[in-house]
């Protein structure tokens, strides 16, 4: 049944959104259904946060280029002062006296702190490398950001025809039920009018027609209200508007069916993941770069600060001398480093090398993949076609037939079993190609994401 159909479509597309209040009713494209949805999905929210993290990397690594070694160190505490019982030495002399001794009996704070930094002269471009592979990573985020909003777009698309299938239903039944209403009242006036011509088993026939199209009548209802609830659950609006699809009448998308070809070129262009792989791998690529220039000898412009005091403590004029606990120093220098855990090092490049043969197998899937997804999903637009068509042309046969056992009924020459069969062959066609339109225009959007090429762009607003 149609009806049943639908929470199959509905349930997919229930992911992580908030619910409204109705008042004011206002017709929307799918474009804006689109927007709004993806704007209050929680699931995007989600997502999105790759692309900060891979943003945040970069920031990392551009923070290398300008003192990455810079710290600061400080102590504190008590301390002791010293005591001398040579009266000749005085007290920046006090390191020449052996028995100098400390004095417990004077107690002071002790302070010290230490500053050392050391930038970068020249490391071979390694830092610039994992920049530029830093940037790759965020590029590939993003394009993987791309590959999951295409599959909630398609959802979503889903969704909103639904309800402008549901719309057509109900039309359809509430033509119908006019109909029956008609057949209704003949055989009633024939029964009054004690007509031998009324079989009565057509007429319970009739009866059982008329309970099944009740059932059915209360199922659309039922869909549409859940169809209503789980747009008001998507949009999320707070100022209770209520939505409904600009689109009253469901009609086949505008765009025809291209050759098969020119989807999979289309796929291989245009597929967010495709474009993730690759730049992935040159990544991958840049970051082993960036390994190998980091392992050789880097030049470095090094200082370092250094400062303690101690009240009860003489500093010693000493240059030769620290004491550690009363001193001010300090210098600046290049300096040469060199990482010597090679087997570490050899190991880093070696896994770096399986991610990069990783990154090319998986490119080589993935393509093989989505070259058998846009086959398949091709396959499932061209018969939906020809189901739009086939039916179609069925449902015009029917409504001859209708129409033809209308009048003879209407002159007295027709039988109910006759007119009844061609009012619901006419009612389950109709409702077959409304059903098979969605159908249609589901896998073409279906066949629009598996090539890459953005959904909105079936239907023109």
């Amino acid at each position: 049944m149609t009806a049943r159909t639908f929470v199959a479509l509905f349930c997919f597309s229930m992911l992580t959104y908030g619910a409204g209040f109705s008042q004011d009713t206002l017709n929307i494209d799918l474009n804006t259904f689109m927007q709004k949805a993806i704007q209050n999905s929680g699931q995007v929210d989600y997502e999105r946060q790759n692309i900060a993290l891979a943003e945040n990397r970069v920031q990392q690594a551009k923070a290398q280029r300008f003192l990455p070694n810079l710290s600061f160190d400080s102590q504190h505490g008590l301390v002791p002062g010293v005591k001398s019982d040579n009266p000749n030495l005085e007290e920046d002399e006090y390191y020449l006296d052996p028995n100098l001794r400390n004095d417990w009996s004077d107690w002071a704070i002790f302070t010290r702190f230490q500053v050392s930094a050391a930038q970068p002269v020249f490391t071979w471009g390694a830092i610039d490398k994992a920049v530029e592979a830093a940037k790759l990573g965020a590029e590939a985020a993003e394009y993987g950001f791309d590959a999951k909003r295409a599959e909630l777009e398609l959802r979503l698309f889903d969704l909103y025809f639904s309800y402008v299938l549901a719309l057509e239903i109900e039309r359809l039944l509430s033509e119908a039920q006019d109909k029956v209403n008609q057949i209704e009242r003949q055989i009633n006036n024939m029964r009054k009018e004690g007509n031998s011509d009324l079989d009565e088993s057509e007429v319970f026939k009739f009866e059982i027609f008329k309970s099944e199209f009740e059932i059915q009548k209360a199922e659309v209802e039922e869909n549409m209200r859940f169809v209503k609830e789980t747009w008001k659950y998507v949009l999320r609006n707070e100022e209770g508007t209520v939505f409904e699809p600009s689109i009253q009448f469901l009609d086949p998308v505008s765009s025809d069916i291209e050759p098969v070809d020119f989807y999979q070129q289309a796929a291989f262009n245009n597929r967010p993941e495709l474009k993730a792989l690759a730049t992935g791998k040159e990544a991958t690529e840049t970051y082993i770069s960036s390994l190998r220039k980091q392992n050789l000898p880097g030049l470095y412009l090094a200082g370092y600060i250094n400062f303690a005091d101690t009240p009860n403590r003489p500093r010693q004029s000493n240059p030769f001398i620290q004491n550690t606990t009363n001193l001010f120093t300090g210098g600046f220098g290049l300096t040469i480093r060199q990482k010597l855990n090679f087997f570490g090092i050899k190991a880093d490049l070696e896994r770096s090398q399986i991610e990069l043969k990783r990154a090319d197998l998986a490119q080589d899937a993935a393509k093989d993949g989505i070259l058998l997804e846009v086959n398949n999903q091709y396959r499932q637009a061209a018969v939906a076609n020809v189901k739009v068509e086939q039916t179609d042309n069925a449902l015009v046969t029917s409504k001859k037939w209708l129409r033809q056992e209308q009048l003879d009924y209407d002159f007295g020459m027709g039988e109910v079993k006759d007119l009844i069969d061609a009012m619901r062959k006419e009612l389950e066609l109709k409702l077959q190609l409304k059903q098979r339109i969605f159908e249609y225009n589901s896998s073409l959007a279906k066949l629009n994401k598996a090539s890459g090429i953005p959904i909105n762009m079936l239907i023109t607003n």
